[in-house]
């Protein structure tokens, strides 16, 4: 579980956060959306470190990462999964290879043996077929490069897992094959896995919970059931502003 207490993130003084509090839960889907220059990507980097916050605390598990030193971060990092935007594949690395970097990098104690048995078994999880192991990324379709990412963000069996815009240049149908496997994975191994997105079919299938900024502001936060009825008007115009899903909020009410 993260905890996030009264978050404030500035920039040549203009504040992007503002006193932001949430909890992200373990074994759950946790989306943060808003809509460009909400606050969602300075909350996201925030979140892994990568920005030092004006106050506040973030708590991982009851260890707050704005009073951790860079060492300190670093050692957290190996609890944590990153599966970025573009996928992020070594082009000069095989499927395989991409996978195992992680457990080279990171992993003192398994053998060379147990670290390609544990990115086997990833790949397996994510469905991608043994006669594509030895391909290289060029050589594979998009959605088969993101499940290749997200073999490698789950490599080291994380407790935290980050996903920036995961379904980002992926057709529809890949599109809902890759929320599934985020989603069955989150529960499966009980992760605490926050998406950033502004993908509507996402938030609306797999949002566990769901925060909404706004000007650098906790707007609104609930689970994708309640955002049907939560009669926010931010965050109707935000999620229901296409014909199709106001359509789609027509017909779940």
């Amino acid at each position: 579980m993260i905890e996030v207490k009264d978050i404030v993130k500035s920039f040549d003084g203009t504040v992007v956060l503002d006193h932001v509090s949430t909890t992200l839960e373990d074994g759950k889907v946790n989306m943060i959306i808003g809509q460009s220059g909400s606050g969602k990507t300075v909350m996201m980097k925030s979140l892994i470190g990568l920005h030092r916050l004006d106050s506040g605390s973030i708590l991982y598990d009851g260890r707050d990462i704005a009073r951790m030193s860079e060492h300190e971060i670093r050692m957290l990092h190996r609890e944590v999964g990153m599966l970025f935007q573009g996928s992020a594949l070594f082009d000069s690395m095989t499927v395989l290879e991409n996978v195992l970097f992680p457990l080279e990098m990171f992993d003192r104690e398994m053998t060379d043996q147990q670290k390609e048995e544990r990115a086997r078994f990833c790949l397996e999880r994510v469905e991608i077929a043994e006669r594509a192991y030895h391909l290289m990324p060029a050589e594979i379709s998009g959605g088969m490069q993101k499940r290749v990412a997200i073999a490698r963000a789950i490599a080291l069996n994380p407790k935290y897992l980050f996903c920036d815009e995961p379904n980002s240049g992926l057709d529809p149908k890949t599109s809902l094959v890759i929320d599934k496997l985020i989603h069955d994975i989150t529960r499966e191994y009980g992760i605490c896995t926050i998406v950033n997105s502004h993908d509507m079919n996402s938030i609306l299938e797999i949002g566990d919970k769901v925060i909404f900024l706004r000007l650098g502001k906790l707007e609104w936060q609930g689970n994708r059931k309640e955002i049907y009825t939560a009669q926010n008007e931010a965050l109707e115009d935000f999620v229901f502003a296409s014909e199709l899903f106001k359509k789609v909020r027509t017909a779940a009410l």
